[in-house]
């Protein structure tokens, strides 16, 4: 095995971030935010197409240089950027967001959309347009371009004991068919807290687990890995797409245990480690390094030298 969990530290972990959640956490997101997201007087498919496209197509924006800008006078910045100009579009034209327009939508297309005024265009435009195409024509093949016919064909199950959950319903789709799932998780995320699902099996729900989450968990050591993947990670030597599955995988375990023994459930953790890993455990000069103050310390083994432990090298992808 890649990695294995360590139970002590998770322990000690998860009675901290219990402690610390509302002062990491000041509002639990509800993703209404006028500037991402459509409005919750919208039409329910209309917003739903909004996030199962957008998810589609929320992986690493800034591969080869920050994916940024100021948009209307505002800097956005990675997945801020990317929500930003998705829902510029969507303000302009609701439908572009329609299976129909996402499945004959091209490269050029996927350009002029995700530039950001100041000309920095997303660095893979081919794979996202690539990934919507498959999205739109798929939901039009088997679910008659409807995300509430897919969502009502899963009975609200994740992971349904009789029948086909959302899970195995979303496998289908390129773009959500990473075995971690982070992107399926996020999308549930999204249409949970905007009460456009409710969940029966929520012991099924995990946390997204991407490049910002697996750093976290190897600097607090609730994950162990091999000596040898440490070693490429200190080096910086590119992972194989098995070794990142084998460490996701277990750090997608760590924080379901971690949510058990803290009682918060994996996607409202994962607003406490999106902001934590946004706001002070950064992936260069994090917060301890410079003033020390940081919600997790008593319990950090990376606490004073995280810097030394960024996140794994596995860029090459559309998963995360």
């Amino acid at each position: 095995m890649s990695a294995v969990l360590s139970y002590n530290e998770l322990v000690r972990v998860a009675r901290l971030v219990k402690e610390t959640y509302s002062e990491v956490v000041k509002d639990p997101e509800e993703f209404a935010d006028p500037r991402f997201y459509p409005s919750k007087s919208e039409e329910p498919e209309k917003v739903l197409r909004y996030f199962f496209f957008m998810v589609a197509i929320d992986h690493r924006t800034s591969r080869f240089g920050p994916f940024e800008g100021y948009v209307d006078g505002e800097f956005f910045h990675g997945a801020d950027m990317l929500y930003r100009l998705g829902k510029l579009r969507y303000d302009r034209d609701p439908d572009f967001f329609s299976p129909e327009r996402m499945s004959a939508i091209t490269t050029e297309d996927v350009k002029k959309w995700l530039t950001t005024p100041n000309g920095v265009t997303i660095w893979d435009p081919d794979v996202r347009a690539e990934l919507l195409r498959d999205a739109g024509r798929k939901l039009l093949k088997f679910f008659g371009g409807s995300i509430s016919r897919l969502i009502n064909a899963s009975n609200g199950y994740i992971r349904s004991p009789t029948s086909v959950g959302l899970s195995s319903f979303f496998k289908v789709f390129k773009a959500y068919s990473d075995p971690v799932e982070k992107k399926f998780f996020l999308f549930i995320k999204f249409i949970t807290r905007r009460k456009l699902l409710r969940v029966v099996d929520e012991h099924n729900i995990e946390t997204p687990v991407d490049n910002h989450l697996t750093r976290i968990a190897l600097r607090l050591r609730i994950i162990r890995i091999r000596e040898e993947l440490f070693q490429k990670i200190l080096s910086g030597a590119e992972f194989t797409e098995r070794e990142d599955i084998e460490i996701r995988m277990a750090v997608r375990e760590a924080y379901r245990l971690l949510s058990h023994i803290s009682g918060i459930r994996p996607d409202y953790l994962d607003d406490y480690l999106w902001t934590f890993g946004r706001k002070y455990c950064t992936r260069e000069k994090p917060i301890c390094e410079n003033t020390g103050i940081c919600p997790l310390s008593h319990v950090c083994a990376s606490y004073g030298k995280a810097s030394t432990i960024t996140e794994h090298n596995f860029v090459d992808t559309f998963f995360y």
